[in-house]
């Protein structure tokens, strides 16, 4: 996949035209600790305010991510909500010559009150079509635009915008330009969407469309065809949450891809980075298979962050890198080992944290880090650094660099999690993740354990394991040095 990603990112990014419905995604940031004496409710304390783009505007932004050049057509109100859409646009380069005001509409606004999971969304919106002077607006751009891009984008969040008065001069346009459209429908009625190249409904979509449920594959196959015949469609993309997504067509196999999400915090705007992945790679000269494969993998990596948001092709490669080698999943930024933690708890699970340099694993490891592993739900494990390593054990060590000590690590069933650090001692990583268990081996006291006061002190559990006797990285060094003839 890393070639696929490879050939997408080489010379000239597409031109993509996107036509629907904008939305200000807002999210309040607070906490909740008490009850109101109104009503047996709970009071939120507003925190931080983060408004990011939505619907249209968030394809937008994760093309323009991908380095593509960007042409949005979409209407927005006369108000707030409009002001900060235009400024979050030009901060992300995209141009907003070709939003449509409409001061008797209001913009489609989601704010969402987060302490620290989603506890509300408060929608303010008018899913009422497009009044005739609007939508003739709308056509006429986007009838201007559409000869000038290689591809557009139609995203349909059935609030007003992508109704058959712009549906079908939009088709017709990009027929006669011969430019693929691909949609993210709304609408239960597929027709409506007849003269499309690729739809990319949800599992829920589909469905609804359809009147059936996709409990299997099977099911998923035939709804997919019946929906391409519906809407004339060459290709159907099924994405199925957790399950990954499904690519069907009247032409080809179906083509059933595993979800790949390393960690899942929200699945919001999922469905805008699938459809502007998938369309970017196609434009790009990738096959529909290798396009759908590469949106499952943005798709992937785009859930793991809070809010609607973007994927960069940095992000793509690396999250190609970690299909080609599974146990690299294991291997975590600090903050996303925070993250992982902090959803472990709410699901009940026991940390387990310890720490070393590890360098040249042997059997003593493995053992130790077992036993360790037993004492909870999950094992994190502190890495030093090569610098790290060299200040504890001198200039000739680290024997392996600690990008491989890492993967090595990460390859082992006991380990869950592994995070490298260049501190003298894990104390501070330890002060973030705060295990409910702090493992150090039996040469340690209770006494000389960095983080016992701290673990301690929140009700956490110091635990000393044994290591097997007489099996070290130091004496496999001298016995290797030995049998070898050489001094150290």
């Amino acid at each position: 996949m890393i070639a696929v990603v490879d050939r997408c990112f080489q010379g000239r990014r597409p031109k993509v035209l996107v036509v629907g419905d904008i939305i200000c995604d807002v999210y309040l940031y607070g906490t909740v600790n008490r009850i109101s004496p109104e009503a047996p409710v709970p009071i939120f304390e507003c925190g931080e305010r983060r408004p990011v783009l939505g619907g249209a505007a968030n394809v937008a932004a994760n093309l323009q991510a991908f380095g593509c050049e960007v042409s949005l057509v979409g209407v927005v109100g006369s108000d707030p909500a409009a002001q900060e859409i235009r400024m979050l646009l030009e901060k992300q380069g995209i141009a907003t010559t070709w939003l449509v005001e409409d001061p008797l509409r209001p913009t489609t606004e989601k704010t969402r009150l987060v302490a620290p999971q989603q506890m509300l969304r408060l929608d303010r919106e008018t899913r009422q079509p497009l009044d005739p002077e609007i939508w003739e607006v709308v056509v006429d751009l986007v009838g201007a635009l559409v000869p000038q891009v290689d591809g557009v984008i139609c995203s349909d969040y059935h609030k007003g915008v992508c109704i058959p008065e712009v549906l079908e001069p939009l088709l017709a346009r990009a027929r006669d330009a011969g430019r693929p459209v691909v949609v993210d429908p709304k609408a239960r009625d597929f027709t409506h969407y007849r003269g499309a190249t690729v739809l990319t409904p949800n599992r829920l979509e589909a469905e609804r469309a359809s009147g059936r449920v996709l409990n299997d594959e099977a099911e998923v196959e035939a709804v997919g065809r019946w929906l391409c015949e519906q809407s004339q469609a060459e290709a159907v993309l099924v994405t199925r949450g957790p399950e990954g997504m499904s690519l069907i067509s009247p032409t080809r196999a179906p083509l059933h891809i595993l979800s790949n999400a390393r960690e899942v915090y929200d699945g919001t705007g999922a469905g805008d980075t699938v459809i502007a992945t998938f369309t970017m790679a196609m434009l790009s000269g990738l096959d529909v298979a290798d396009a759908a494969r590469l949106a499952n993998t943005a798709a992937g990596v785009v859930v793991g962050k809070m809010g609607t948001a973007v994927v960069t092709p940095t992000e793509l490669r690396t999250a190609c890198a970690l299909e080609a080698a599974p146990e690299l999943r294991k291997i975590l930024t600090r903050d996303e080992l925070v993250r992982a933690v902090r959803q472990h708890r709410q699901a009940g699970e026991r940390m387990v944290f310890t720490n070393g340099c590890f360098d040249l694993l042997h059997v003593g490891h493995m053992r130790y880090l077992q036993q360790a592993r037993a004492l909870g739900d999950r094992l994190l494990l502190g890495l030093n650094d090569d610098a790290s390593v060299r200040r504890l054990k001198g200039d000739k060590r680290p024997l392996i660099p600690h990008g491989e000590r890492a993967s090595v690590l990460a390859a082992l069933a006991c380990v869950d999690y592994v995070t490298i650090f260049s501190e003298d001692t894990p104390l501070e990583l330890i002060e973030c993740v705060r295990p409910d268990i702090l493992v150090k081996g039996g040469d340690y006291t209770p006494a000389t354990v960095v983080g016992r006061d701290e673990v301690e002190a929140y009700g956490g559990e110091v635990v000393l394991v044994p290591f097997v006797e007489g099996i070290s990285t130091t004496n496999i060094i001298d016995s290797v040095l030995q049998r070898y003839h050489r001094s150290p």
